[in-house]
């Protein structure tokens, strides 16, 4: 998997996980200050296993990682009709 790849993934990722936050700020409270936030793709083994070295580099350094498992988010399809006027 190619770096853009990865950073695309992941940011598609990060959108479905803010819309998460969003709907329930609470679990904001539970990111220790100053995290790292991890997302470990329940069914992307490829992504799983990069960001897993993220969050295991992270460890190493000291860093304080949240981590959050899910699934990978499906396309929406828009419903966007274009009429002619």
């Amino acid at each position: 998997m190619t770096r853009e790849e990865v950073t695309k993934k992941n940011l598609d990722l990060h959108a479905e996980w803010m819309r998460y936050a969003f709907e329930n700020p609470d679990v904001l409270d539970r990111i220790p200050k100053g995290a790292v936030l991890v997302i470990l793709p329940e069914d992307d083994k490829e992504l799983y296993d990069e960001n897993y070295k993220v969050l295991q580099e992270n460890k190493r350094k000291g860093l304080p990682v949240f981590v959050v498992t899910m699934k990978t988010p499906k396309p929406q399809v828009s419903s966007i009709e274009i009429i002619a006027a």
